[in-house]
């Protein structure tokens, strides 16, 4: 059975001020949750070469990403199986995701895509820390 969360000493709740791109590069989890607020949520990712943040849809919950380094295709649309919007992203690219669209980012590059993201209203368990994509999948806290 997967070891599916770790706790990370989330910052939430408490004024805190962060490089967010030296913590984005530097990050090698898939998913680290560093600051959950009661109306917003940060965490970054490391994307694998080939891999992607899973498809998945955030009810009542916009969505920031902000890539930091390496190279994707976001994809977005009303539907699983209905992804109409379609774009190449890379470093510096700003993602923006209506509450209740569904969305994917697959890594197309040749280096891990690093990626912070903001959640308003927060999506993960305060603190935490998704190893790898399995992980997070088996993770029973992870609904969408």
């Amino acid at each position: 059975m997967a070891e599916y969360a770790h706790q990370y000493d989330d910052k939430g709740k408490q004024p805190w001020v962060v490089d967010i791109e030296k913590e984005t590069v530097d990050n090698d989890t898939f998913r680290t949750t560093m600051w959950t607020g009661e109306k917003l949520q940060l965490t970054v990712m490391s994307i694998p070469v080939g891999g992607d943040i899973g498809l998945e849809v955030h009810h009542g919950i916009d969505q920031f990403l902000r890539i930091e380094a390496g190279k994707g295709l976001c994809q977005m649309g009303p539907a699983e199986d209905d992804l109409n919007f379609e774009k190449e992203v890379h470093d510096d690219d700003a993602i923006f995701v209506p509450a209740d669209m569904w969305h994917n980012v697959t890594n197309t590059g040749d280096e891990p895509l690093k990626l912070y993201t903001i959640y308003a209203h927060p999506d993960h368990v305060a603190g935490t820390v998704h190893q790898t994509q399995a992980d997070a999948e088996a993770d029973p806290n992870e609904e969408d």
